[in-house]
């Protein structure tokens, strides 16, 4: 049986549950666990495959326009069900579906696109 040493929050005999809900300066809180996955939220760039269908015969001046586009890190002009696979960085999803839509799906030459977010199990 665990026995409370002192009656001061956070001391290290204390129990967990007598431990302040912060240890940051008055007034200068972090906002809680919810703020905190925010914060680890933001500071990671959301990245992805794009796979793309062009029409026959443009995949090498598709895959040439779309490496030009910012947030785009490679394009490559490949073989198979798929004729050029890019892949691209945004701040968050919603950048990420922008860049898609607005900017890869305009270049002329591409049919079909299929986005593929990176996961990191």
């Amino acid at each position: 049986m665990l026995k409370h040493t002192q009656d001061t929050p956070g001391h290290a005999g204390a129990n967990p549950g007598d431990r302040p809900h912060s240890r940051t300066p008055a007034g200068k809180g972090y906002g809680g666990p919810s703020a905190l996955i925010q914060f680890a939220l933001e500071d990671v760039m959301v990245q992805a495959y794009i796979l793309i269908q062009t029409e026959v015969g443009k995949a090498a001046t598709v895959a040439r326009e779309i490496a030009g586009i910012p947030g785009v890190t490679q394009a490559e002009d490949v073989t198979g069900p798929y004729d050029v696979i890019v892949r691209a960085e945004a701040r968050n999803v919603d950048e990420l579906g922008k860049l898609v839509v607005a900017q890869i799906q305009a270049v002329e030459g591409i049919t079909r696109t299929l986005t593929c977010p990176i996961v990191h199990i």
